[in-house]
């Protein structure tokens, strides 16, 4: 049975890597006989990224490009590239050559087993210890905040069908975590443990901070716990100070002496601001969300292509190619 594999790959700086990655591709994709085409997005690269991206898709048809006119997120890339995809499965993986494409042909095999997804589970990470156990900790975090069924260990290297990918992109949501909203679309779907190799070269992008963004991603949009904390926390003080209350009672009557304590008195003043402050925070992210999707904004804008496209979808409005003039001049 023939099968048309669409591979969306984001990359931000990754001028060394995108050569190697072309090559192995294109070994991996001959070797079995699969049609493939690998869709390149350039997330605002400052290297010459671009360059290496339009000298494959120059000397293999099955190579595309599209740059971001500024770094927009691998998110954004992610749905740009669901919208470009011509694929029955879409592939999405990272360009550092920690995703090995030799696991291709077993997402394949999955598929033709029945499953709509299939995603890699990392096992044996090459990362420092600090880094997996911040990994290992929130991966079982989210699995127990979330609303919905989130498999462990899965990155966003995977494969979709073609009506798991058209669920998506219909989903107009700015803060996108696609492993969860991967299995919030549903169907059925499996794993594959894939060991998770080293950076090929130059650093990850991933800083401190940005690890932390996608943490608060997963868990503001998918789980309602940390609301609901803030309620329990309320009436758990709540009764402890109603049973402070009647002890001072009990005390001043019948013991005849009031309860002593102006440290007690302070620090329970200032752990109850600081609960407040923090929820307040909390309520404070959930309303930033809400506030970032009602401005509607396009969630990326795209500078330039690379390859020949066979759909329409730089015509749809979405910020991107609106004008036709533009569009025209891109493709020049």
């Amino acid at each position: 049975m023939t099968l048309d594999i669409s591979l969306i790959i984001p990359a931000k700086d990754e001028e060394q890597s995108i050569p190697e990655l072309t090559q192995w591709i294109s070994r991996v994709m001959q070797t079995h006989g699969l049609s493939y085409e690998v869709i390149y997005i350039d997330d605002g690269s400052v290297d010459e990224t671009w360059c290496q991206i339009k000298k494959a898709s120059e000397a293999n048809p099955s190579i595309r490009g599209l740059k971001f006119n500024r770094n927009f997120g691998k998110s954004a890339a992610l749905q740009m590239g669901f919208k470009a995809a011509q694929g029955d499965v879409v592939i999405t993986m990272d360009a550092d050559l920690q995703d090995s494409p030799e696991v291709i042909p077993q997402f394949v095999d999955k598929y033709f087993e029945g499953n709509d997804v299939v995603y890699a589970e990392r096992v044996r990470r090459k990362e420092p210890w600090l880094l997996r156990l911040c990994y290992f900790v929130f991966y079982r975090m989210m699995a127990r905040l979330s609303d919905i069924q989130l498999p462990l260990d899965s990155g966003d290297f995977g494969l979709m069908s073609r009506r798991v990918v058209d669920y998506i992109r219909r989903m107009p949501e700015h803060h996108r975590y696609l492993r969860g909203i991967r299995s919030w679309v549903g169907f059925r779907q499996t794993g594959i443990a894939v060991e998770r190799a080293e950076r090929h070269s130059g650093k990850s992008k991933y800083s401190l901070i940005r690890l932390i963004e996608l943490a608060f991603d997963g868990v503001f949009s998918f789980s309602t716990v940390p609301i609901r904390a803030a309620t329990l926390l309320v009436a758990f003080v709540m009764c402890i100070s109603t049973l402070y209350v009647a002890y001072s009672v009990y005390t001043k009557i019948f013991l005849q002496k009031s309860p002593q304590g102006f440290t007690a008195l302070i620090a329970a003043i200032t752990f109850l601001s600081g609960i407040v402050l923090f929820f307040l925070g909390i309520i404070g992210e959930y309303v930033g969300r809400i506030y970032e999707e009602t401005k509607g904004r396009p969630q990326y804008i795209v500078a330039r292509m690379a390859g020949r496209f066979k759909n329409d979808w730089c015509r749809e409005a979405d910020g991107s190619f609106k004008d036709q003039q533009i569009e025209e001049k891109v493709m020049r």
